[in-house]
């Protein structure tokens, strides 16, 4: 199968450091040329992949000091896909909703995963203009603000079974990975950690957006003496990071749509303590991977609860459920049911029976 897969700028696939929509596209890509398809890849011009790659933007958004309107570049990208969308029997797309009035235009097959929130108002009326746009949820929870959208399935994200190692998490310590934001709540992640008598190591990613946030809610904070803070990191410090820790502290507070760290976790064999919003039900399982909980004193005691865990069952779910692999076979599957559901083309009408030989027509009653 020809198939194009379009990631967003901001971010070169896979990314150097946070990232998770493209992180999930060079999971997906990587799979799909490993499984024998034809990929292209539409992404940033740093992107390292096996498939043939068509630079959208020289570098990746986020880390060129010159970008002033990544929207810009993200037209350059669509301008490009649709200019050879000929190529391709489907072209998948990862750019939100950017590219639906051309999509609605082109005859060729597509889909969209959508892995943002949905929850937003301003999406109720584009969504009603555009209910023929077939689109792909990553998590069930995330698609219930838009019943009236053309939902295709769900497809949870998926992981290569060897990107991360079972770890027995010796050090002890908690652990929170992901973004310094308000949703992310790392907030209370440092106090379940200081009631829980446990250290805590931050690794997170602070966006310009956030720094207002984190100079006056969170730095005084990381200043307590239980509190480590370390930065962004990449994937290659994930399976130290992860690994050695007794416990993932998820404690958001927002409709989260997958929650990609989940999953890191648990590759690693380390539970999941997380807070009951969005798709964590979906993907944590109580007792097998870790725990659900509803406050700071629930989660708390789960952390007492963590000799329950056979960190070894834990990776094994992982395996089970979330490796990139059975990702890339859902998604073939949604493909070849794309194509399927086509109407068939219009054959073209013939001029001649044989080479040289006048289509006889039927005769008409001129009378």
């Amino acid at each position: 199968m020809r198939i194009a897969q379009v990631a967003p700028l901001y971010e070169s696939v896979p990314p150097q450091l946070y990232g998770g929509t493209e992180r999930v596209v060079s999971f997906l890509t990587e799979e799909l040329v490993r499984a024998g398809h034809e990929v292209t890849l539409f992404a940033s011009g740093d992107s390292r992949t096996t498939a043939e790659l068509i630079a959208g933007s020289e570098r990746s958004l986020r880390l060129d000091p010159n970008c002033v309107d990544s929207l810009a570049h993200h037209y350059v990208l669509l301008e490009k896909v649709f200019a050879q969308v000929d190529r391709f029997d489907v072209v998948h797309f990862h750019v939100d909703f950017l590219h639906f009035p051309l999509s609605r235009r082109s005859n060729v097959a597509h889909l969209t995963t959508l892995h943002g929130r949905l929850d937003i108002p301003d999406l109720q009326p584009l969504y009603r203009e555009f209910a023929d746009m077939p689109v792909v949820s990553i998590s069930d929870a995330q698609r219930k603000p838009l019943p009236l959208a053309d939902w295709c399935g769900t497809v949870y994200h998926g992981l290569p079974a060897d990107l991360l190692r079972f770890r027995e998490g010796r050090e002890g310590y908690l652990a929170f990975l992901g973004r310094v934001s308000p949703e992310k709540r790392p907030d209370r992640a440092i106090e379940i950690a200081r009631l829980a008598g446990r250290p805590l190591k931050v690794a997170a990613k602070l966006d310009r957006a956030d720094e207002e946030y984190y100079e006056r809610e969170i730095a005084p904070l990381v200043a307590q003496s239980h509190v480590s803070f370390e930065g962004e990191i990449g994937d290659a410090e994930k399976n130290d990071f992860l690994g050695d820790a007794a416990a993932l502290l998820f404690p958001i507070d927002w409709p989260e749509p997958f929650g990609l760290v989940l999953i890191e976790a648990m590759a690693c064999g380390t539970p999941v303590i997380a807070f009951r919003e969005g798709s964590v039900e979906e993907i944590v399982e109580p007792g097998v991977t870790g725990f659900v909980v509803s406050s700071v004193e629930e989660a708390v005691a789960a952390v007492g609860r963590l000799p329950e865990i056979d960190r070894r069952r834990c990776r094994q779910e992982f395996e089970r459920r979330f490796t990139a692999a059975r990702m890339a076979r859902d998604y073939v599957e949604m493909y070849q049911k794309l194509l399927r559901s086509r109407p068939a083309p219009p054959q073209k009408a013939r001029a001649l029976d044989a080479p040289g030989k006048p289509v006889r027509r039927p005769e008409t009653d001129a009378s």
